[in-house]
């Protein structure tokens, strides 16, 4: 008769569902699970803070449309991951959060690290959130999570196992094994892909804007054939940008469709898991004209029209949905020809980034502007490179250049709009990504909160490239002060001191510092070429304002200044 510990069955069962890595810091609470890990080879990426531990497991997920897995230890570990939790439901990110809490016979006893509802706290921003009180159900238990995570609408989920839970040992033989994921996916009728090919046929000006479910390889795959086979421009958001890459129907983010001038709008838009809020400048009409026929499919029925109403609103799964388009569409030998639409768009796209180029050119100053520092370093991105964004002004300039690059995945925070989790995240997809590189852009202040990650890097040989636009200062609260305010009322947005090379080589990794454009480029491919953790310190410019922080701040992305209501207005 063979025994195994509750530590034992997490690892099982987290093994028997694909998963070879999760991130963690160990404790008491949860060494049962580590030492399991241990002896079958699971490896656990030791970071150096909870909130990373979760944003890598979201970065895991978030490249493979898979789950991605953090451990936490009781108390402070699982409250240190509160926001990666919030962060993974608000933008619909798999992750299973595995917490060790306070041993079952000290219940109520004001224990070490304990004393506090673990699951309470997780049940609002979780798709579900239980405690498991006897070791033999960890498999059942854990693997209901793993299913309700991956399900669609795919979401974060919280197991709770007390230490003295994950101690004890149980019989293998008396352990059963369950289900870890559904067969299929549900998508549209045969009625509605009709009507949405009719749509697209009949329209002059369709677009299609694919949200976060196209991660995995494919559903990737069935999004580029619909887009071939029905020859309609491709846009984005954040997660879906690498997802369009490589497709001829091409054009890049839907922040595309806001450009100077007179644009031609889009008559039919069929968005594809990308829900209404602020990616859609919350159905003002900025981005998504009101005056389109909008086709909506998602597999979460409240998101279906919540801002604009929608000519279409299709429940179903969005990758399954496409594929079943590309079928019906080569099946019925329809032709579909909007490549001179593509054409079009794609000009508007150019002309935005020609816009903004201009702009540059008229704002001066000693350091680097920012615009010409994510151009160049656009340019740099390797082909099939994961980009991940972190910090407010650094993603704004970002979005502008980034569909240059020839990029998998682009990573950003989305809807909850946490700072700081590019570090984090960066490992996460970089463990994930394999072979390919993995490059964080990030704000001085964003970087700030998790430095130490530099550490993990070296220690867990994840060579990460990490690009500081460093304008020190908080940038974008520091505009928002200076406009609404006045400048002589900016406070508390300095970040003047420091060297955040000079820490990255502190903690083992590379560290550079770029103060001329003609620099930014090498010294990204030098640091490729090294294999090693690097840390690129560019300083640039504070003043210049980017087109989406005009419209966060109430103005327009290419009027002037002036145009932005001050405080007193």
């Amino acid at each position: 008769m063979e025994s195994v510990t509750g530590g034992a069955l997490v690892v099982r069962t987290l093994q028997r569902a694909g998963v070879s890595t999760a991130f963690g810091i160990n404790g008491a609470h949860v060494d049962s699970i580590y030492q399991a890990g241990l002896e079958t080879g699971f490896r656990i990426v030791d970071v150096r803070h909870e909130m990373n531990a979760g944003h890598a497991a979201e970065g895991v997920a978030r490249v493979t449309g898979d789950i991605g897995v953090a451990i936490l230890t009781s108390g402070g570990g699982f409250t240190n991951v509160v926001t990666s939790i919030s962060n993974a439901y608000m933008d619909r990110t798999p992750v299973v959060y595995i917490a060790g809490s306070g041993p079952l016979v000290q219940d109520e006893m004001n224990g070490l690290m304990a004393g506090i509802d673990q699951v309470a706290i997780a049940t609002p921003i979780t798709k579900f959130a239980h405690r498991v009180t006897r070791t033999e159900q960890i498999p059942r238990l854990l693997a209901q999570a793993i299913r309700i995570a991956r399900s669609g609408p795919q979401g974060p989920v919280l197991i709770d196992i007390p230490s003295d839970v994950l101690r004890q040992s149980v019989d293998l033989e008396a352990v059963e094994e369950y289900r870890l994921s559904a067969d299929g996916t549900g998508t549209a009728s045969e009625a509605t892909l009709d009507e949405i090919i009719a749509a697209l046929r009949d329209a002059r000006r369709p677009v299609v804007i694919a949200g976060k479910p196209f991660a995995a390889p494919d559903a990737r795959a069935a999004l580029h054939d619909f887009a071939t086979s029905s020859c309609v421009p491709l846009l984005a958001d954040y997660d879906g940008l690498g997802a369009i890459a490589g497709s001829k129907q091409y054009v890049g983010l839907m922040q595309s469709l806001v450009s100077p001038g007179e644009p031609e709008r889009p008559d039919v838009v069929l968005m594809l898991g990308l829900r209404f809020g602020v990616l859609t400048a919350f159905g003002s009409g900025m981005l998504i004209p009101k005056t389109a026929r909008i086709i909506q499919v998602d597999a979460d029925a409240r998101e279906l029209g919540k801002l604009q109403d929608v000519h279409l609103a299709v429940q179903a799964d969005p990758a399954a949905t496409v594929a079943a388009l590309a079928h019906r569409i080569k099946a019925a030998g329809t032709t579909i020809d909007h490549s001179a639409w593509v054409t079009t768009l794609s000009r508007q796209a150019a002309q935005r980034l020609s816009a903004v180029e201009a702009d540059a050119e008229t704002t001066s100053g000693e350091a680097i502007h920012p615009l010409h520092a994510v151009k160049a370093i656009a340019e740099a991105v390797p082909d099939g490179a994961v980009v991940v964004a972190d910090g407010a002004l650094t993603y704004c300039w970002l979005q502008e250049t980034i569909s240059l690059s020839p990029l998998s995945h682009f990573l950003c925070h989305g809807y909850f709009s946490s700072m700081g989790i590019g570090l984090g995240t960066a490992i996460g997809a970089k463990l994930a990504a394999g072979d390919k590189p993995a490059i964080l852009v990030t704000g001085d202040g964003a970087v700030g909160y998790s430095l130490a990650e530099f550490d993990t890097m070296v220690r867990a040989g994840l060579p990460v490239v990490v690009i500081i636009l460093n304008n020190r200062a908080w940038g974008a609260t520091w505009h928002a002060q200076e406009i609404w305010y006045g400048r002589e009322s900016v406070t508390n947005n300095g970040l003047d001191n420091g060297s955040y090379s000079g820490v990255a080589r502190a903690l083992g990794a590379e560290g550079v510092d770029v103060t001329s454009l003609d620099q930014v480029g090498p010294a990204i491919q030098a640091a490729l070429a090294t294999g090693r953790p690097t840390c690129i310190d560019v300083r640039v410019s504070l003043d210049p304002i980017p087109p989406e922080e005009r419209v966060v701040m109430g103005g327009n992305p290419f009027g002037p200044l002036d145009s932005i209501p001050s405080v007193s207005q």
